[in-house]
């Protein structure tokens, strides 16, 4: 009988003073999928459109990596409209500090 996972366990590999293979005793191939689906996803983009990001988070007082971050989730670039997307975001940057 399999057991449970602990109600804080994500099912990714383990993270700490761990000696086995880095995707731990799950499947090495959906490990290695994601990895690289990750290094993809956050490839850096042209001078260009890196700078005009940037410039967008900047004015929507977002960082670089909050912005882009919901572009790769969502699919869209923010504007000065999606001001309670904004305040979403910024409240989570709160939370996260606090911890």
């Amino acid at each position: 009988m399999a057991r449970r996972p602990k109600r804080t366990d994500n099912g990714g590999p383990p993270l700490d003073d761990y000696d086995g293979p880095p995707w731990g005793e799950g499947d090495a191939y959906i490990f290695l999928a994601w990895q690289a689906a990750h290094a993809k996803a956050w490839k850096a983009p042209s001078r260009d459109v890196m700078l005009m990001r940037l410039d967008k988070a900047e004015r929507l007082g977002l960082t670089y990596e909050e912005y882009t971050l919901e572009l790769l989730e969502r699919g869209r670039h923010l504007q000065e409209e999606d001001d309670e997307r904004i305040t979403e975001i910024k409240a989570a940057r709160k939370r996260r500090r606090s911890r």
